[in-house]
């Protein structure tokens, strides 16, 4: 698995893996080998130069006690729809109603040679309401300008100290999971936890298997540049999610009951199968319709509040199928398939098996 999400880095400039982060098994913390974070530094206001990072892993504090206080209205998103890592970071400030607490701003779809950009008269997306910036690599060298890594969404943003907070989806999944419950506007918001403490062992061990083998193992089938290395990602995916269907025949969630930061990871990757993983990225062996429970998991979770409405179709199918215009010089996109996530599912019936 390593060697084929090596194969894919390499690819970066293709659609997706353009918005990974350089370090991929970062990322993967699933694997359960968790790496420590390249440490965060600011710009001097002295004249030393700026540190070279790859990633920015900055943390906020309840109690003011380093730089990045909780405030509301201080921090900032900087978001693409059609991207997963993104989509993961857009469900969870849903799920908190933080919207007033969190500004945010949407780029284009479509990847620049020069990274994400922001363009207004693009149905859905925004220009950069804090900066003016054309480009988001603008935010990043305004932060760090020996940053190395690659140009990511999702991104965190301090509006005060104008530079990024963190740029790794699941550490601000973490952020915004607990850090402004403050400021959530009901009690149920607040209490709600996306990352509890007495499921995180089972949802790790979980995520071991879904993300090197589903999540990324998409990219792994849809960049190969061998026969052989797909077939082999090709047929570890469909094993894979045989290996879900069977989960997900005993238990509505992936940890049983309550939906979990692992399902919204799983979600996103989920949601945009039928879509276009299937076609573009080469996963058509089967459709996700042809799993009774797979399907039927992914409609309960989009009829969640925070999942169905942040989910940007439009957003998906043009970054995917015009997002790299050497491969797609048309510039048209597919209609379809028409996906209605909207159809009844009744698996609130399902109980977590013994």
């Amino acid at each position: 698995m390593h060697r084929s999400c090596s194969t894919s880095m390499i690819l970066a400039l293709k659609i997706l893996y353009e918005n990974m982060p350089l370090n991929i098994t970062n990322r993967c913390s699933l694997f359960g080998k968790h790496l420590q974070s390249i440490s965060f530094a600011l710009m001097s206001n002295q004249s030393q130069q700026a540190p070279n990072v790859a990633s920015f892993n900055g943390r906020l504090s309840m109690d003011g006690s380093n730089e990045f206080p909780v405030e509301k209205d201080r921090y900032h998103l900087y978001l693409t729809p059609g991207c997963p890592y993104a989509h993961r970071v857009m469900i969870m400030r849903k799920l908190k109603g933080l919207e007033d607490v969190i500004s945010q701003d949407v780029t284009h779809w479509y990847i620049h040679e020069k990274g994400w950009f922001f363009d207004e008269t693009e149905n859905q997306c925004t220009k950069d309401s804090i900066n003016g910036f054309k480009f988001l690599k603008e935010v990043y060298d305004q932060t760090n300008p020996n940053y190395s890594g690659r140009i990511t969404v999702p991104v965190l943003y301090d509006k005060v100290k104008k530079v990024i907070v963190n740029n790794e989806s699941a550490e601000i999944m973490e952020i915004l999971n607990s850090d402004f419950n403050e400021f959530c506007p009901t009690q149920a918001k607040r209490e709600l936890n996306l990352f509890p403490k007495e499921l995180e062992e089972a949802s790790n061990e979980l995520l071991s298997w879904i993300t090197p083998h589903i999540i990324l193992g998409v990219y792994g089938a849809g960049y190969s540049t061998s026969q052989e290395d797909y077939e082999s990602a090709v047929s570890a995916l469909f094993e894979h999610l045989d290996k879900l269907e069977d989960l997900l025949s005993k238990r509505r969630y992936l940890t049983g009951t309550t939906i979990t930061q692992a399902d919204i990871k799983l979600f996103v990757t989920l949601a945009r199968f039928d879509i276009a993983y299937y076609t573009v990225l080469k996963c058509n062996v089967k459709r996700l319709v042809d799993y009774p429970n797979i399907w039927g998991y992914v409609r309960d979770l989009y009829q969640v509040p925070g999942f169905g409405d942040t989910l940007n179709v439009e957003h998906i199918r043009k970054m995917y199928y015009l997002g790299d215009r050497k491969q797609k010089p048309t510039g048209i996109y597919p209609r379809g398939p028409l996906v209605d996530f909207a159809t009844t599912h009744e698996r609130e019936t399902l109980i977590l098996a013994a």
